[in-house]
């Protein structure tokens, strides 16, 4: 009886086995716990009395400045002035631009219309700058828009157009089958009236000089202005003192129908003919390419496109066909020799006069006008057109002074059946 109580005794006590110290490492760990605790809480306590106490001030100065304001009495730090209000931030007003230059209307799309509208005829290309943009040719065959064919009327002047109302009445009517192109002596200031058909087509003009280069090189100014219009398929040069032999529906028809183009072009022997030739041109010009012909002249889009892209034929007359050369009567016979001898009638369609000899063709009064002379420019001549015999040889005729435009207005437009 005596040892059962003593072996309860020591079922009780904790085994033997378990160390001493692991007691006192956990009584370690729980002290360190709740410090750690104790710290985080102190800390955080610290951080919110800090930014409470950081605010205290501005909220202590808006209560006093509330109250006074309500009561008069004097703020807690009167002497202190009030603090200003933070400007503007610079980002704001960006973002104000920004805003301003998104809200601006986008700039219309260029399409093909833009791109085929001809430009206005008064821009600031150089010659150039102007050759050079003449010159672009579409390589493609077909067109995609519908597009009339034009005839470019060019007038290469030096002074007033004084035939100027015999030729409105030819164009009358006709509108968007034409186009005009003047090149006049720019000191020249006279100015047609609105309502003219020649108003506003005076293109970018240099001097010329007669029986120099630069009359040629204002034949491909004119040319390549002309080339800016899509629409333009025949061009014909005249001067001031032309005038129509045919109403307009006769002369377009004429042009748009001809399987050839209107270049002079003859070889002549003799001091006004082939003696003008320069051995300098060689090789690039031979004597037996040499050729004479009218300065004015009709020719298609081809080859007004290839004289305005030139640059190795006219520069030998540049330099080398000073005056008793006449590049005029040479340049562009010579060129359409070498290069389009098979698609040129060589025959002009300008009528002049030169049996009376001399250096320019003869000149016509008032009194030469009658019925039966206009009807002998007309019908007075032989010729070829696409490869059949006609009479209507010649389109236009020159050189009528200004006092025979009376009795071109009383005759012309009854004979030529204008509109």
């Amino acid at each position: 009886m005596k040892n059962k109580p003593q072996q309860q005794q020591q079922q009780q006590q904790p085994p033997s086995s378990i160390p001493k110290h692991f007691l006192n490492v956990q009584i370690h760990l729980h002290k360190i716990i709740s410090n750690f605790l104790i710290f985080a809480f102190g800390l955080a306590i610290g951080v919110s009395i800090s930014f409470y106490l950081k605010d205290f001030p501005f909220q202590l100065y808006a209560t006093q400045a509330k109250y006074s304001r309500s009561s008069n009495t004097p703020l807690l730090f009167s002497s202190a002035p009030p603090p200003l209000p933070p400007p503007p931030l610079p980002t704001l007003n960006i973002q104000k631009n920004k805003t301003k230059t998104s809200a601006a209307p986008p700039p219309p799309p260029i399409g093909l219309k833009e791109y085929t509208k001809p430009p206005n005829i008064m821009h600031d290309m150089d010659d150039a700058e102007l050759l050079w943009r003449a010159s672009l040719v579409p390589r493609r065959r077909g067109l995609p828009f519908k597009r009339t064919p034009k005839v470019a009327f060019m007038f290469l002047t030096r002074g007033p157009l004084a035939l100027a109302p015999f030729w409105e009445m030819f164009f009358k009517g006709h509108e968007g089958l034409y186009s005009i192109y003047v090149h006049a002596n720019p000191d020249f200031n006279d100015t047609m009236p609105q309502s003219s058909v020649f108003y506003g087509r005076r293109v970018p003009s240099k001097n010329v000089t007669w029986g120099e280069p630069n009359m040629v090189q204002a034949e491909r100014r004119l040319l390549a202005n002309a080339l800016l219009d899509f629409s333009n398929q025949r061009f014909v040069l005249l001067s001031e003192s032309c005038i129509p032999l045919f109403n307009f529906k006769v002369i377009y028809d004429y042009l748009m129908g001809s399987t050839q183009t209107f270049v002079e072009v003859y070889d002549l022997p003799g001091p006004v003919g082939r003696d003008r030739y320069r051995p300098k041109m060689s090789p690039q010009i031979t004597l037996g390419q040499w050729r004479k012909g009218s300065q004015w002249f009709e020719v298609d889009r081809v080859i007004a496109v290839e004289v305005v892209s030139d640059q190795k034929y006219f520069p030998l007359f540049t330099k080398h066909c000073k005056p008793s050369c006449y590049s005029d009567e040479h340049y562009l016979p010579t060129y359409v020799n070498i290069k389009f001898r098979k698609k040129n009638s060589n025959r002009t369609l300008t009528w002049v006069d030169w049996s009376r000899g001399g250096p320019h063709p003869s000149k016509f009064m008032r009194t030469d006008v009658t019925v039966d002379f206009l009807e002998k420019l007309r019908h007075g001549t032989k010729c070829e057109y696409n490869e059949k015999s006609t009479d209507v040889c010649h389109l236009f005729a020159r050189k009528f002074l200004p006092n025979t435009l009376d009795r071109l207005l009383r005759f012309g437009p009854k004979l030529m059946k204008f509109n």
